[in-house]
């Protein structure tokens, strides 16, 4: 159906927004492929993004109590 993959397009656009959002904030330099399977691979884990890419080699403790890790706080 055209219009699924309209939407489908749309969808992968405002991803990639929001994942350029990301990389311009960090400190730390990516690669834009290698955030994107990052994030893919941390999807559902209950971490701070930001803080995560900015120290992925830290020993993280999953904290589900954590009120920011789906905020943008800019």
């Amino acid at each position: 159906n055209e219009n699924a993959i309209k939407i489908q397009i749309y969808c992968v656009l405002i991803v990639n927004l929001l994942l350029a959002v990301i990389k311009k904030r960090l400190k730390r330099k990516w690669a834009f492929s290698n955030l994107v399977s990052f994030c893919k691979i941390h999807l559902f884990n209950y971490i701070n993004l930001m803080k995560f890419l900015e120290n992925p080699e830290k020993d993280w403790v999953i904290d589900k109590d954590d009120g920011e890790q789906l905020s943008f706080n800019w």
